[in-house]
């Protein structure tokens, strides 16, 4: 319990309070003191910029809510007419923004996704699979690490619910000052962290071996990608910020922009280049450019909102410090998924194959993260700032529906999904991949790893929504704990499947992915007292058997085309779109069949947006 406020404060906080009923009045609005009830009940369903200014936890928020929310109760009973139908109603239109929220990012980043898949089919034309582009592979490993340790998502997800409190609880003008102080202290630190490893890079990148035989080259690649850690870590800043006021479309596009950016530096500067080595300089330096091109294309939408960024270090800020705090459990949670990846790339380029492995794995792995970046991303992302309301005013109601709806999403959209890139691994490859430099002998290898990625697909899009919760909750030590142990046990499981081939290891991933799924779902479950899990399972179940029946005839339509076409691109495109087509309307229909409530809601969904 958090001790009375000293008699000065609460006579200075009754001034400022005096000073708003005197504005108001100048322009013709109700006072604070005039409006009856004002604050009773809950206090975050109207207008909270007409609010006084409060300073309150989380632990108080919740107590002091559920004490209104009871009162409320009680008033209602008593034969309030308008108060039930009143909230109903809210509570119908907030679920009707998320699902446009949810289908307006979806559709960006799915977007931002197909181009990105189209940027490495570039990619792959001009390097292949084997020799030196693995140099690179490995060289962006290492960046790519710390801005998932420092910066981007960790830092947003540590972020949002700190300054999201804020907004709840009026104090806008200092939530502005912490997003604007941690903008200065990313930049700064971020910065001075890539000077260090510009010096250390040599001793790093011998930590792989040899990537791509050509260890110098790997270490001059990170050189010149190490910056885009400083420029992501301040866009995680400007990410969190749009995404506490329900504005996700422009972050969701803006990888769009760093996809064609890499896309036209490819095509204009490797044409230019004489040698391999200086054609893959000429990838990296794409790939610092378009991560200018992201960072600042959000920017002009801060505009409007209720402050700027400035130029301060106000770092005696508690919230400044809370964030920190928040970040590391976050950084830990999120990052280590990133230093499962980097396990990954050790031991395939140790241990199998270092002019191969490395980049078979992480071509399969992009397309894996397709239909991830898709549909689970943007579920997480656009249900994440609603979980951080719902724990903050303690609805837990709210806040159980909200996990529940996430998981049924992601189960409806991913299973078929895992189903399809498992069945047509080897097609799906090759009409991405199989061209210009590529080998078709690669073809089957990167088959094979991203029909293993796809058994823990679903699972991975649930530990994304699980984290979430976890986060708006602000207990980020349990799924930190989680990927602690996730680690080791990819450890141990690298080492035990690499003798499988190169699947062996997307093999060990996905056990990893089930076991941490598994993990936060019952740790939630204690945590929560229940979640929804009757009606999560039949979802899945129904989901499942109509999954079984996708698989059966995406094999059966793509196998006797593909025989009776052939293999030139465009039989390939006849033969694998057919396929897929016929797999989508298989699941429709069976899940219309099956009574899957997601299938509806998709269709209200396009009815509103009629």
């Amino acid at each position: 319990m958090l001790p009375l406020v000293s008699d000065d404060l609460e006579r200075e906080r009754h001034l400022r309070r005096l000073e708003r009923d005197r504005r108001r009045r100048e322009q013709g609005k109700p006072t604070y003191f005039d409006q009856p009830g004002a604050l009773e009940g809950w206090p975050l369903l109207g207008d909270s910029s007409d609010e006084p200014t409060m300073v309150i936890r989380p632990a108080r928020l919740r107590e002091d809510a559920a004490r209104r929310g009871a009162e409320g109760a009680v008033r209602l009973g008593a034969g309030s007419a308008v108060g039930p139908s009143r909230v109903r109603a809210e509570r119908a239109e907030s679920a009707r923004r998320l699902a446009v929220s949810t289908a307006i990012f979806g559709a960006a980043t799915a977007l931002s996704r197909v181009v990105g898949l189209a940027r490495e089919v570039v990619a792959a034309s001009y390097f292949g699979a084997s020799g030196k582009i693995n140099a690179f592979t490995v060289a962006f490993q290492v960046p790519n690490l710390v801005r998932a340790l420092v910066a981007d998502a960790a830092l947003s997800s540590a972020f949002v619910p700190v300054f999201s409190e804020l907004l709840e609880n009026g104090e806008r003008k200092r939530a502005w000052r912490v997003a604007s102080t941690l903008f200065w202290l990313m930049l700064l630190g971020l910065t001075a962290l890539t000077a260090l490893f510009v010096l250390v890079a040599p001793w790093v990148i011998g930590l792989f071996g040899n990537p791509g035989h050509d260890r110098a080259l790997a270490v001059g690649l990170s050189r010149v990608l190490f910056p885009i850690v400083s420029l992501l870590g301040v866009s995680g800043i400007v990410v969190g910020i749009l995404n506490s006021y329900d504005h996700f479309t422009v972050p969701a596009i803006s990888p769009v922009f760093w996809n064609l950016a890499i896309v036209v530096g490819l095509a204009i500067g490797v044409p230019q280049a004489h040698s391999m080595s200086s054609k893959l300089y000429v990838y990296a330096v794409s790939i610092l450019v378009a991560t200018f091109i992201q960072v600042f294309l959000p920017m002009p939408w801060l505009r409007g909102r209720d402050g700027r960024l400035q130029i301060v270090l106000d770092w005696r800020d508690p919230a400044v410090k809370r964030v920190f705090v928040l970040m590391v459990p976050v950084t830990l949670g999120l990052g280590l998924i990133n230093v499962n990846a980097v396990i990954d790339t050790f031991f395939a380029s140790r241990l199998i194959d270092s002019n191969l492995a490395p980049t078979a794995i992480q071509k399969a792995f992009l397309v894996y993260m397709l239909p991830q970046g898709m549909f689970s991303v943007a579920i997480a992302t656009v249900l994440f700032p609603s979980l951080a309301r719902f724990a903050a005013r303690g609805d837990m109601d709210g806040f159980r529906a909200t996990v529940g709806t996430g998981l049924r999403q992601i189960a409806f959209l991913l299973v078929p999904a895992a189903v399809v890139s498992a069945v047509l691994a080897e097609p799906i490859i090759r009409i991405l991949y199989q061209h210009g430099e590529w080998r078709p002998s690669d073809t089957p290898v990167v088959a094979d790893a991203l029909a293993a990625f796809s058994a823990g697909l679903v699972f991975n899009g649930a530990m994304l929504m699980l984290n979430r919760a976890f986060f708006s909750l602000q207990l980020n030590w349990l799924p930190t704990a989680i990927a602690l142990g996730n680690l080791f046990l990819n450890a141990l499981l690298d080492l035990a499947f690499y003798r499988l081939g190169v699947w062996g290891i997307p093999l060990s991933t996905a056990v990893c992915n089930i076991v941490a799924a598994w993990a936060l779902l019952v740790l939630l479950r204690r945590r929560l007292g229940r979640i929804e899990g009757g009606a999560i399972a039949s979802t899945v179940a129904r989901v499942l058997v109509a999954s079984a029946v996708v698989a059966a005839v995406a094999w059966t339509v793509w196998r006797p085309l593909d025989t009776a076409l052939g293999r030139s691109f465009g039989a390939q495109v006849v033969s694998l779109g057919l396929a897929l087509g016929a797999a989508a309307a298989t699941y429709l229909v069976c899940c219309r069949l099956l009574q899957v409530g997601e299938l509806e809601t998709l269709a209200r969904l396009r009815r509103d947006r009629a």
